[in-house]
């Protein structure tokens, strides 16, 4: 039981947010293509992505593991997306950091993906059993490469209008 709910439907749980910070991440990944802010998208996505760090801490694990670390990793780079955009309105070079720490952000929770992919669906597992095999690599490979276009790509295109960071600077 993990509150008050059996493993089973936590887990289920736990999965479901994940899935909806990635589908809302590449929602605004979207937006951030086509110079759009999308706000609602965006604390749909940063908020699931949070949740999607705290459920998983909530599994019992008797000593650190490589999930916790993505965790922590996760929330460092989640509260300097929240800053960049709450407290600094993306003014600046905070534009550029919010990019880059959301965009991690959504590729954690990519890696993570793939890592269930390869340890639960039994084609994938048979393929990569270890997760050390040259298939897991390979496919780990190409979500990093992915998102480094991603990102890349998201930080050229994406621009606010002076007036509208301007106005939000003053608002804070």
């Amino acid at each position: 039981m993990v509150l008050g709910i059996s493993l089973s439907a936590f887990t289920l749980l736990h999965v479901v947010i994940s899935l909806a910070g990635i589908a809302s991440g590449f929602v605004v990944v979207y937006g951030l293509f086509n110079s759009k802010r999308l706000p609602g998208w965006t604390a749909i996505f940063l908020s699931t992505t949070v949740l999607t760090s705290l459920t998983g801490y909530l599994f019992s694990a008797e000593k650190i593991l490589p999930s916790h670390i993505v965790g922590a990793i996760s929330f460092v780079v989640l509260l300097i997306a929240l800053f960049a955009l709450y407290a600094k309105h993306l003014a600046g070079r905070w534009r550029w950091i919010y990019i880059v720490t959301g965009m991690t952000a959504l590729y954690l929770n990519c890696f993570v993906a793939v890592v269930q992919a390869f340890a639960k669906i039994p084609s994938l597992k048979a393929l990569a059993p270890k997760q050390t095999e040259p298939p897991f690599a390979i496919a780990q490979f190409l979500v990093l490469a992915v998102f480094i276009a991603i990102g890349i790509r998201a930080v050229k295109k994406f621009h606010i209008s002076p007036i509208i960071a301007t106005r939000a600077a003053r608002a804070s």
